[in-house]
């Protein structure tokens, strides 16, 4: 898969799996992310290496992430995705979330999917609502704590 990369400003957001800091993503996630409080290390490690991922760059700073699991076919779950505190109110999410949506290998989905306690506002504004049937979800959960 090729790596994509565009750059706003003094911002750039790549695929490149290699540029990620991992101790970054692991430490937002684990300590202060609502989502995945906990998260063991190696779980992160793995999260990223079986998905489609996006980090957001200051210079060569990470200051943001999101991932995509995807079949890059028919279905895709955002999942992950912050920017940290100080880079926060200057358009970073949105820009995070239309660089996922435009990628080339995710065009032509039949279903995208994401979960979120307080940014439903932001996914809306591209498109996404909430689930008409939501019974006919399920899940299994199993916490990291």
């Amino acid at each position: 898969m090729e790596i994509m990369q565009v750059q706003q400003g003094a911002y750039t957001i790549s695929t490149d799996r290699e540029k990620l800091d991992i101790d970054l993503i692991h430490h937002f996630l684990s300590n202060d992310s609502y989502w995945a409080k906990g998260i063991p290390l190696q779980k992160v490690q793995r999260s990223v290496q079986h998905s489609l991922c996006f980090g957001v760059y200051h210079g060569q700073q990470q200051v943001g992430f999101a991932r995509v699991t995807t079949d890059y076919t028919t279905f895709a779950w955002i999942g992950d995705v912050f920017i940290v505190p100080a880079h926060r109110k200057q358009g970073l999410s949105k820009w995070l979330v239309q660089t996922i949506l435009a990628h080339p290998d995710l065009q032509g989905l039949r279903r995208w999917l994401l979960a979120t306690a307080d940014a439903h506002q932001l996914y809306a504004q591209y498109g996404f609502t909430p689930l008409p049937q939501p019974e006919r979800f399920m899940q299994i959960h199993n916490p990291y704590m």
